[in-house]
């Protein structure tokens, strides 16, 4: 407990703050030192505070620091221990990376690690280098690194809009969140496009071409004024943090924030664009707070509505809104919010009440500014209105109304049956007063009817009581006056009883209220974050209001081409013209139209609009039965449903779009690859075809018969490769056309075999071809003709990739379950890490000596038969000796017995 002056008592911590205080206890320190641009001097700071905390006996090591051949930055380390870099080879270059295993095994008390964000090379421990970090913080280790605006991963996109240039290496803002002390290193535009001119941020060209795209006065002051403000939200989060952890109630006013509590009165829509002013004015956030309470039951429709529509309008001037269970204590509800939420400025309006209700009601308004201790309280006062005094009276009618009369039946009821049990005990035990026995009937009474039906069992209990137990029994009449004060104080307990009764009840019912709506909306948009297409969201969508709100439900996309129903409840939601119109207006408006609103309210439906980042994403359209209304209640879940529809749309769009960019990226560098492959595949072989017959027509008499022999051979040749590249390409043709058909019959693997060995025998003439088939092989059911063109490729590229007069073997084995043919060959084999894309279109491995000539198609389309057949293929290292082993295998169930079927 710790004791707040401001309050006049002991404040509590919060038991989540001093728990996640708890966590950070033996856990390194993190400070960052953020920039708006590079050049602003980031590791020249950190250099600097690392030389003040060595000079203090604290040990610092310079993990890795980048000084970018800055003369003045290097003279920073001397004096500073250098950590030994690790060198990892990478793509016939070696780069210098941090090791991390030998900083854990140096263990200082602070390491400097600059560019948080940078990417390691491959094969390092993390992919990241804030991973190296938060490895080192776990262990214990204080760190300092920067970093700049850009890469912090929620402001990537915000950035690439000003600069139109995208930042690929981002790191999460939660390591933001998680830095002990975040030092801003800032620099004017000014001063830092000089130190670009003088080549101290970039060399040579660079850094004319970073002077004219990137470092321009707009977009350096952009990125400042990100910098300050990301910096500033971060402070404040630890503000409210260490206020949690030490039980701060009173209001720290190191930043502004406006809190506005509004009720059904028609001035709060006033009230909420005096608070967006006053929030403009200060640059705060502000946010408007709804209590209800057990009055707001009582409610007649006109304010329930008030009530929704001063909320939508919050929303819409971009206020943050809030709606809570009351209480009792209304000005303590909202004084302890605001305290929480460190607001400094409270907005409340004041009704014109006559001193009367205010001596019986009391006075929320009053209470505040009594009790509001460092809060700036505004008051703005109603201004007479006739119809307000006719809603008020209207409030105070239902208020008093006497309800359901199986209510006061009960009631009755339950005062009767208390009676039971009190005789018993007067009359049989002698007790001298049995009034208590009386209240739990009242309390019930209140709990399950309302405070009418709890003050009529108080009422009608005390008649009770006072016939049968007060003397002269049996009557009304009181002969002893200190029984008539007793009396009356039965009486006040069973009433301020039945009040409080009442007052749970009705707080239990909105507290239920408003979990049920909560579950609803979970389930909802857990419902919708699973949907991948947008028509199966609006028919889930449209089907889910309905059944919710107990109405009929169409939900219309606003295409280009005009609005379109996506979805309907049943075959009852029909839109006619006069209904289209006025859906035509909600979405043109971005405003409610039709049955229930201030636009077209003859229509038969109710249209609200979906609004996604300031855009009509479709409209909803609710009909419910003759002359019923949705409440406002109704309406604001309606509206919050529309809300979760424009994200799930929005989001179902935003995949769309990915795909489309990822699958164009895919076409442009598959007809890349497919044109290369062309000019060369193509190319080579015409070009030694026409080579031969040139010189066998232009001196064909001047060569012997062995030299016209070779030529025609090597034409030939070649003209059977470019046969093979054409089959090769109508195959995948017929793969992504889909038009792939399988021919399913038995037939002896033996022959496939032996077709696929003829067809190769050219291909390996320099080679050695081993073939183990077993005797007494079952037949396959399979595809023949795809079968044993699978094999001709795999021969074919095993004879590109082995060394002539190798062993190439092809083997066929029979399991208990399958049944594997396998082709190995003695080349270089294929990398555990590009198994996998070996099968990929286009993909070749490009070998340390030469790039073996090939399309790159034979082994996809491999895959693609075999798949096709019901098989599968993989690739893995050679069992014995360096090589690949490329491995077919079909399922038992595809194996017919030799006495079986016939080919």
């Amino acid at each position: 407990m710790i004791d707040d002056p401001a309050s006049g008592h002991r404040a509590r911590p919060s038991p989540d703050a001093l728990l996640e205080q708890a966590q950070r206890e033996g856990r390194g320190k993190l400070k960052i030192f953020l920039g708006a641009a590079p050049g602003v001097g980031k590791t020249y700071e950190m250099l600097q505070d690392a030389r003040r905390r060595r000079d203090t006996g604290v040990d610092v090591v310079a993990a890795l620091v980048e000084t970018h051949g800055r003369v003045e930055t290097k003279a920073l380390l001397d004096g500073i221990e250098p950590l030994p870099r690790r060198r990892v080879a990478y793509q016939r270059r070696a780069l210098d990376e941090m090791d991390l295993d030998g900083l854990l095994a140096r263990r200082p008390q602070l390491a400097l690690v600059d560019e948080l964000a940078h990417t390691n090379a491959p094969g390092s421990r993390h992919p990241k280098r804030w991973q190296d970090v938060v490895e080192l913080l776990d262990a214990g280790i204080d760190v300092y690194s920067t970093l700049n605006v850009q890469h912090l991963e929620s402001l990537n996109d915000i950035v690439a809009s000003i600069t139109h240039v995208r930042v690929r290496e981002t790191v999460p803002d939660s390591i933001l969140e998680r830095a002990h002390d975040v030092e801003v290193v800032d620099l004017t535009p000014a001063d830092l496009m000089q130190r670009l001119r003088e080549g101290k941020v970039y060399r040579g060209e660079a850094g004319e071409r970073a002077l004219q795209h990137y470092f321009t006065t707009s977009n350096l002051t952009a990125l400042r004024e990100l910098a300050l403000r990301r910096t500033a939200d971060r402070v404040d989060e630890q503000l409210q943090r260490q206020r949690r952890a030490r039980g701060v109630e009173q209001v720290w006013a190191a930043g502004e924030r406006v809190l506005v509590c509004i009720n059904e009165s028609p001035a709060g829509e006033a009230l909420v664009r005096h608070a967006k002013r006053v929030a403009d004015r200060l640059d705060a956030p502000w946010t408007v707070l709804h209590l209800e309470t057990a009055r707001s039951l009582r409610l007649d429709e006109a304010s329930r509505v008030q009530t929704h529509a001063t909320l939508r309008l919050a929303e819409q001037l971009g206020a943050d809104t809030q709606t809570l269970p009351g209480g009792i204590d209304i000005a303590g509800t909202v004084l302890r919010l605001a305290r929480e939420h460190n607001v400094t400025q409270l907005i409340v309006g004041k009704s014109r009440r006559s001193r009367w209700f205010e001596w019986r009601h009391g006075s929320v308004v009053h209470e505040l500014v009594k009790r509001a201790d460092g809060i700036i309280v505004q008051v703005l006062v109603d201004k007479p209105r006739a119809l307000g005094r006719q809603r008020d009276a209207g409030r105070i009618e239902a208020h008093w109304s006497w309800g359901a009369g199986a209510d006061h039946a009960r009631a009755v009821f339950y005062a009767a049956l208390a009676t039971l049990p009190a005789l018993a005990i007067d009359r049989g035990l002698g007790a001298p007063n049995v009034s208590m026995l009386f209240l739990p009937a009242v309390i019930v009474a209140a709990m399950r009817g309302g405070l009418v039906p709890g003050l009529l069992c108080a009422l009608v209990s005390a008649a009770l009581y006072n016939f049968l137990f007060l003397p002269p029994l049996y009557t009304f009449t009181i002969g002893d006056p200190a029984n008539v004060i007793a009396l009356f104080a039965f009486l006040l307990t069973a009433a301020l009883t039945s009040r409080l009764s009442a007052r749970a009840r009705d707080q239990a019912r909105l507290a239920s209220d408003q979990a049920m709506l909560n579950g609803e909306l979970l389930q909802f948009s857990r419902q919708v974050a699973g949907l991948r297409r947008l028509d199966e969201l609006m028919g889930v969508a449209a089907r889910r209001i309905a059944q919710m709100l107990d109405v009929d439900a169409v939900v219309l996309s606003a295409d280009p081409d005009g609005l379109r129903v996506r979805g309907a409840s049943s075959a009852r939601a029909v839109l006619e013209e006069s209904d289209l119109a006025a859906a035509n207006w909600c979405r043109d408006r971005a405003r409610p139209a039709g049955r229930g609103s201030d636009t077209l309210p003859g229509s038969r439906w109710l249209f609200v609009p979906m609004l996604s980042d300031a855009a009509v994403a479709g409209v909803i359209g609710v009909r419910g039965e003759e002359r019923v209304r949705l409440s406002a209640g109704q309406r604001r879940l309606l509206d919050a449903l529309a809300d979760l529809i424009a994200i799930g749309a929005e989001r179902i769009r935003l995949a769309k779009d990915v795909d489309q960019a990822k699958m164009l990226a895919e076409t442009e560098k598959m007809r890349a690859a497919l044109l290369t492959s062309v000019s060369h595949d193509l190319r080579t072989p015409l070009a030694s075809i026409l080579g031969s017959i040139t010189s066998l027509r232009a001196y064909g008499p001047h060569y012997d018969a062995a030299q016209r022999d070779e030529l025609l051979a090597t034409a030939e040749e070649e003209t059977e490769r470019m046969s093979r590249f054409v089959a090769n390409l109508l195959d995948m043709t017929r793969i992504d056309a889909g038009a792939l058909q399988v021919r399913s019959e038995s037939c002896e693997i033996a022959d496939i075999v032996d077709g696929a060995v003829r067809r190769t025998r050219k291909l390996l003439a320099r080679h050695r071809l081993e073939i183990e088939l077993p005797p007494a092989l079952p037949f396959l059911r399979t595809d023949p003709a795809l079968l044993e063109q699978v094999l001709v490729n795999l021969l074919d590229n095993a004879a590109k990739y082995a060394p002539e007069n190798s062993v190439i073997t092809l083997t066929v084995r029979q399991h208990r379950y399958a049944l594997t043919i396998s082709v190995a060959d003695r080349g270089p084999g294929v990398p555990a890490t590009e198994q996998e894309r070996i099968f990929d279109v286009f993909y070749r491995i490009r070998q340390a000596d030469r790039q073996r000539a090939g399309t790159g198609l034979g082994l996809t389309i491999c895959r693609a038969f075999v798949r096709a057949m019901g098989g599968r293929i993989r690739v893995r290292a050679r069992d014995a000796g360096p090589g690949a082993q490329f491995e077919i295998e079909f399922a038992a169930s595809q194996l017919v017995a030799v006495e079986g079927e016939r080919p």
